[in-house]
């Protein structure tokens, strides 16, 4: 079974995922993922602790900025994908992209770029998103100068 949380249950769980890692309850082992990207990002800290606004600004999310939400889904996203290497390749695509950029967390950013690029083509086209594109992407984004 498919399990589509809405926006409303996303910014819920990052919020209670923040509210939680800042006590000394135990993590569950996806919470303890995404409180690693949380970490990463402290800009949004102000956000994540603020359910009630959180949940209110989903009527006005701004288009000209980031949306801390989306940004931590994709970060958690892309980590599920190279866990269980799907679509496959895409493991030793973003190993190379961090091996060059020394850096995890920038090989994720441009690697969010590939998977933004793919969902809207996807989108836009009405086809199944292009798994191979998509690690093309990475791969030129790990190989250029």
């Amino acid at each position: 079974m498919l399990i589509q949380p809405s926006q409303a249950d996303v910014r819920r769980f990052f919020c209670g995922v923040y509210a939680k890692a800042r006590t000394t309850a135990p993590l569950e082992p996806m919470e303890m993922l995404v409180s690693q990207w949380i970490d990463e990002h402290p800009e949004y800290h102000g956000e994540l602790a603020d359910v009630d606004a959180a949940l209110a600004s989903m009527l006005n999310d701004d288009p000209n900025r980031t949306n801390p939400f989306l940004h931590l889904s994709m970060h958690l996203s892309i980590s599920e994908q190279c866990s269980i290497d799907q679509p496959r390749g895409i493991r030793q695509a973003v190993e190379l992209l961090t091996h060059k950029l020394n850096s995890l967390h920038d090989a994720h950013h441009q690697t969010m770029e590939c998977l933004g690029r793919m969902i809207f083509e996807s989108q836009r086209s009405g086809r199944m998103p292009d798994g191979e594109s998509y690690i093309a992407c990475v791969q030129r984004h790990a190989t250029r100068d």
